[in-house]
């Protein structure tokens, strides 16, 4: 099972903030959330189970939450979930001490692989990076990494699952605006599994809604309350802008984003206690100079502060995804930025990590840039492994029996452990261009990802799905022709 080969060891997480300092963030976030409330979109079902919960509800649907109602939400709130392969036969799972590597989420543009240059991504693309992730052992999941933008309606939405499910057999990370689509995604799903039943016992999807600060849409409202219903495990999490849509403060941030997240866990819990509708938002600041999106250290200042606070809270810690970058090419710069993503990451250990080929911001997907995650990936992999101290480790027989002047390198000993921590890289260690081969010395590490790349569309194959599934959900597909 998949526990067995993604490891669980101690993490040394990096304390920004005093345990005073996290509780005053928390009783910040319940007084925002008393006293300002979150917005909803007028829908009767949503408005009367929070009133029925003793919510006040303004005449702007504005919803005002009990701090102690807010925290049995909290409570109740399932803390891991097993996502599925297509076949159900292997999971990866989403709990506090294990980070799920995924692909990022929703580009809309793509480096051609022809020509080199950005253009607008499409259903083609997604298909084609599916392909490449499902080869690559580090990335766990599959995430909706584009967008088909050429066909923007919910027919092409919809389209974007497919494309998803084709392609790979690993679990998969779903995102949509039109409700309609994740109602045709739970169907496909369900028959790809078997039956709701069997899907509700092996989900195979995880499905993330993304609210604006302190308001829901009806849209996101409906699909909470959907995926809690039928056992779809729900990520919510909105992008909090500081200087914005949020206060341009780290802890103002982060209590609009927590707040936000809180309001969602609590309506899944009222639609079913115990579903999973983990908090996730990310906490992004405009650049002072330009003003563009990115800042750099106070958006690692609230990964480190967000994953202190769910920590207290008991709630598993979705904070700090790396591996993006906000270079507009995967050049020098965007390997900088995704390396030190990835120390930060050694620090926060989120539960996920979503944020594998995104450059530009977000804006667009590089399949270079997610080899290069796939491999610092299993970096640190084994950095988070650890090691053993025992007898046989401390090696104290052994240093006796060889002297101090002795060599171990024909020592048993050293054959047996020489593997234990190493990373086996594929453009770091022993094929770090230190060799005396000029054909690998003289390469630029962007020209050695690029190898593995052609390598991998041109002799990858993944599983196909089976036949009758593949026609069962084209049928449901071909339903919303035309919407």
């Amino acid at each position: 099972m998949a526990d067995e080969k993604i490891p669980l060891g101690r993490t040394p997480v990096y304390e920004l903030l005093s345990e005073a300092d996290v509780q005053k963030i928390v009783d910040a976030i319940f007084r925002l959330m008393r006293e300002t409330g979150v917005a909803f979109d007028p829908d009767p079902r949503v408005l009367d189970l929070f009133s029925d919960a003793g919510c006040d509800i303004s005449a702007d649907h504005v919803v005002r939450f009990d701090t102690d109602f807010v925290k049995e939400c909290l409570e109740s709130l399932a803390k891991s979930a097993k996502i599925w392969n297509r076949d159900g036969t292997d999971f990866h799972e989403m709990k506090d001490g294990n980070t799920v590597f995924r692909t990022s989420m929703t580009c809309i543009r793509v480096f051609d692989l022809e020509t080199g240059e950005s253009r607008s991504s499409t259903f083609d693309d997604i298909a084609t990076i599916t392909r490449v992730a499902d080869a690559l052992p580090n990335v766990d999941g599959v995430c909706l990494m584009v967008k088909d933008v050429p066909d923007s309606t919910l027919h092409g939405e919809i389209g974007e699952f497919v494309a998803l499910a084709e392609n790979t057999v690993k679990p998969l990370e779903y995102l949509c605006e039109h409700s309609a689509a994740f109602d045709a995604a739970i169907e496909m799903a369900a028959a790809i599994r078997g039956g709701m039943d069997q899907l509700a016992e092996k989900p195979y999807f995880t499905h993330t809604i993304t609210p604006l600060p302190l308001y829901y849409a009806k849209t996101h409202s409906d699909q909470i309350m959907r995926g809690a219903e039928c056992g779809i495990p729900i990520t919510t999490g909105t992008d909090s802008i500081g200087g914005a849509a949020v206060p341009y403060t780290v802890a103002g941030s982060m209590i609009h984003s927590f707040a936000t997240d809180f309001a969602g866990v609590a309506l899944s819990q009222l639609v079913r206690k115990g579903a999973f509708c983990a908090p996730c938002s990310d906490n992004i600041f405009l650049e002072p100079q330009r003003g563009s999106l990115g800042s750099e250290v106070p958006g690692l200042l609230a990964d480190l502060a967000t994953r202190q606070v769910m920590t207290h809270l008991g709630l598993l810690p979705m904070a700090g995804s790396g591996g993006g970058s906000r270079a507009q090419r995967f050049n020098q710069d965007a390997a900088f930025q995704i390396a030190a993503g990835f120390q930060k990451m050694f620090f926060t250990r989120p539960a996920v990590s979503n944020g594998m080929g995104s450059i530009d911001s977000g804006i667009t997907y590089s399949l270079h840039a997610l080899l290069l995650n796939d491999d610092l990936a299993g970096m640190l992999r084994c950095l988070w492994n650890g090691i053993s101290v025992d007898d046989e480790h401390l090696a104290l027989e052994l240093t006796h029996a060889v002297g101090p002047k002795g060599s171990y390198l024909g020592q048993r000993h050293t054959a047996l452990h020489c593997r234990e921590n190493y990373w086996d890289s594929h453009y770091f260690g022993a094929r770090f261009p230190r060799s005396n081969s000029p054909a690998i010395a003289d390469r630029e590490l962007i020209e050695r990802i690029d190898d593995d790349l052609r390598e991998i569309l041109a002799t990858h194959r993944p599983e196909p799905l089976p036949d009758p599934m593949r026609k069962e959900i084209r049928a449901i597909l071909a339903m919303f022709e035309g919407t």
